[in-house]
């Protein structure tokens, strides 16, 4: 089979349209979409969700409630002054922490409005690279097997068994900027320990 020049370039160029944008800077405020990136994994090219107070990747479903009627599979984050939020049509935003400390080994969570986080919770410290690569205080995230219905929970990067969770492997979690976000009223059925 022989492909044209041409084709071979414009199904590049449709390719590369797909991926996020790296290198094009997202400011503060700016919604945005997260994908993970590890190849040859099954975490390789997926959309970060929201549900249960965590985050996840290859959820079925997150169960979400939001202002379109489809159900949105992925989440869609802004950060504000260092802290990392859930995009809602809502004065009290959905809010990341992690807990870096011995007891929450890396866990990456959220809370409502003005719901506490766990004893060592930390919400400054969001920041994207000049790749968007999301990262905590400088550190990357992991995915790890084993989560809810079948889907990899992204934890902190940096402990080897963070929960309880074993084999995880690390991923670039990458922003995309997505110019019509989608409000939404992610679930917190679980306590944000023990996911």
């Amino acid at each position: 089979m022989q492909f044209t020049t041409a084709f071979v370039a414009s199904a590049a160029a449709l390719t590369a349209s797909a991926l996020p944008q790296a290198g094009v800077a997202i400011p503060d405020g700016q919604r945005f979409g997260l994908m993970t990136f590890r190849s040859g994994s099954p975490v390789h090219n997926q959309a970060i969700q929201a549900a249960a107070r965590g985050l996840f990747v290859g959820l079925p479903s997150q169960n979400s409630t939001c202002d379109i009627e489809r159900d949105t599979n992925y989440a869609t984050f802004y950060i504000a002054d260092g802290e990392l939020n859930l995009h809602a049509a809502s004065a009290y935003p959905q809010t990341i922490f992690v807990d870096r400390s011995g007891m929450g080994q890396g866990i990456v969570a959220y809370v409502s409005g003005a719901e506490p986080v766990t004893k060592y919770g930390e919400k400054k410290g969001w920041a994207l690279t000049e790749n968007n690569e999301i990262q905590f205080d400088g550190v990357g995230l992991q995915a790890c097997p084993g989560a809810i219905e079948g889907a990899w929970r992204i934890m902190l990067a940096g402990s080897s068994s963070p929960a309880g969770y074993q084999n995880c492997t690390g991923v670039s979690a990458v922003a995309y900027k997505t110019d019509k976000p989608i409000s939404c009223l992610y679930s917190q059925t679980y306590p944000y320990t023990g996911v």
